[in-house]
């Protein structure tokens, strides 16, 4: 047994040192054999309110390192290399489009001036008090090397908050508002940290003055508006497309993959433009589930929305198995030629500077958003603050995709900061990420939450449930013709209580919305209410016609 088990590894070695396609193979093999155990493992801690498939998969992505280095005795580390260009390229995209395609849209924009406070003036913010902070202490810590456009470069790093882990520890169903506003902050955080880190790159620190500022100000601006415009323009596309030409009366399979082909086409066709490619996908899919979604065969529908999730929890457990991998790379870590006093030194630094930044945006900008909010169901209460502050403390694959991006010279100096991000990165995912939902469950026991069931998920689970019917709305009342019951004895809500609904809150945005969304935009590109009319024929019918 013992001999059996040395040949092995040592076979194994031999595959991993080899230059050859066999590095490939052990690699692809590798990362299919650990996601089954991630999804297994995250089964059986289901019910765990400590634990999450990030944490797990970061965990075990740890423990396959130490693994990988022990058989090739700490030899070769390529096999746990982290890629920046396909992170931002392949995983990324299919989370950004699936959270657009999944999110309650009504709680998202009732919420968007609050959104957008956080995840564009909070960033500002916070990379202030982190990029300072840095320039300050870190010379006092004695590093040596760093210049002022990499202190800034390092205030964008560590302000990008992991909104793929928030996915994992707050509910949209349980805490609407809290996903609405951390989620939907992080998608825009994100954006906004990729495009300020392409600034600080990109602008003149010799001749910086207020015109330059204000051009800096001016390329968000434009940047935000045209990527946004973007992702509706193609989500509108889709719809349009699929609509008129319906693919499903031939195939079903070409709808769908005009679907995930469109998706990926609005991501890569801002990256090609030097746009925000997450603000792109993020609205071509709150666009796509409006109009597109509605415009398939009723087998699309069930087969969209689950590929999409699908997809989506492959690539946010790629990426926790992936980080934790790379932490094992001892190339990095013995180009570092800081003492381990100092890089702890470092590491305590950043993780309290993030904690600070945080704090000095979220508690005024919740103040200002309740002073200008009318609404009273979005108004943020003291303990819901204090859980988006400690929600978006976790960092993750973007801030190490950054810092790639940056620190790409070998120097010792580089290797520091990579190192020290990828310890902050560990330390907060793990654990702020095992704090987050016992904290949830202290601060908003079930009795202090007010969770809105009038809006389920879209696309509408209860399109999947033949047990429970709605009523067809027809521009915004109910279809008289198209009430349908359960076994002819079953109807969700009286009809007035709908009429009720509907009329609430007349004189609102949504409102306004909802009537021009039904005079102009879903005549032309479709959407609830577009029931495409397929004929399908059974495969038992097929096969019956088939033998004669």
């Amino acid at each position: 047994m013992a001999w059996a088990s040395a040949a092995i590894a040592e076979r194994v070695s031999h595959l991993l040192g080899d230059s050859s396609e066999n590095v490939v193979v052990i690699s692809i093999t590798l990362m299919v054999a650990l996601l089954c155990a991630c999804m297994i493992i995250g089964h059986l801690l289901e019910e765990n309110k400590w634990m999450n498939e990030s944490i797990t998969s970061l965990i075990l992505g740890l423990c396959t390192g130490v693994v990988v280095l022990a058989i090739t005795r700490s030899t070769n580390s390529l096999v746990l290399e982290f890629d920046e260009e396909l992170f931002f390229n392949y995983l990324l995209p299919p989370i950004i489009f699936n959270a657009g395609f999944q999110v309650k849209k009504k709680q998202f924009f009732r919420n968007f001036v609050a959104i957008v406070l956080f995840g564009v003036i909070g960033v500002f913010i916070s990379f202030a008090v982190i990029a300072g902070g840095c320039g300050l202490i870190f010379p006092a810590l004695k590093v040596q090397g760093l210049e002022i456009r990499d202190y800034l470069a390092l205030g964008v790093i560590f302000s990008a908050t992991d909104s793929v882990c928030t996915l994992q520890v707050l509910s949209q169903d349980d805490t609407p508002l809290l996903y609405s506003l951390v989620f939907g902050e992080g998608v825009v955080n994100d954006a906004t940290s990729v495009v300020l880190f392409r600034a600080v790159e990109s602008i003149n620190l010799v001749e910086i003055d207020v015109f330059t500022i204000l051009e800096v100000l001016g390329e968000f601006v434009y940047l935000y508006f045209t990527s946004t415009l973007m992702g509706i323009a193609v989500g509108l596309a889709s719809a349009y497309i699929i609509k008129k030409l319906y693919f499903g009366r031939h195939s079903t399979d070409r709808e769908i993959a005009i679907m995930i082909l469109m998706a990926y086409f609005s991501y890569m066709i801002a990256e090609l433009l030097y746009l925000s490619g997450i603000l792109t996908v993020f609205f071509c899919g709150i666009v796509m589930s409006h109009y597109t979604w509605h415009n398939v065969t009723e087998s699309s529908k069930v087969t969209t929305r689950h590929m999409f999730a699908t997809l989506s929890f492959i690539a946010e457990t790629f990426i926790f198995l992936y980080v934790g991998m790379d932490a094992l790379d001892l190339d990095k870590w013995s180009r570092s030629d800081v003492t381990v006093a100092t890089s702890a030194g470092l590491s305590a630094t950043l993780v309290a500077l993030v904690l600070i930044g945080r704090a000095a945006f979220v508690f005024p900008l919740s103040a200002f958003a309740n002073l200008i909010s009318r609404a009273p169901d979005t108004k943020i209460s003291i303990r819901q603050q204090l859980i988006i502050w400690w929600a978006g403390l976790m960092r993750g694959a973007v801030s190490i995709a950054l810092a790639y991006n940056k620190f790409t010279a070998i120097s010792s100096i580089n290797a520091t900061m990579i190192t020290s991000t990828i310890i902050v990165v560990l330390f907060s995912t793990v654990v702020f990420g095992l704090l987050t939902k016992p904290l949830v469950l202290w601060l908003l026991p079930p009795h202090l939450r007010s969770t809105d069931d009038s809006e389920p998920s879209s696309p509408k689970e209860s399109d999947f449930y033949p047990d429970i019917q709605v009523p067809l709305l027809v521009n915004g009342e109910p279809n008289g013709a198209a009430l349908m019951q359960n076994n002819a004895s079953r109807q969700v809500g009286p009809v007035t209580s709908l009429r009720m609904l509907l009329r609430a809150r007349s004189s609102s945005v949504h409102h306004f919305w909802r009537r021009f969304d039904d005079a102009y935009m879903r005549p032309v590109f479709g959407g609830r209410g577009f029931v495409p009319t397929i004929h399908e024929v059974s495969s038992e019918a097929a096969l019956e016609a088939a033998q004669h």
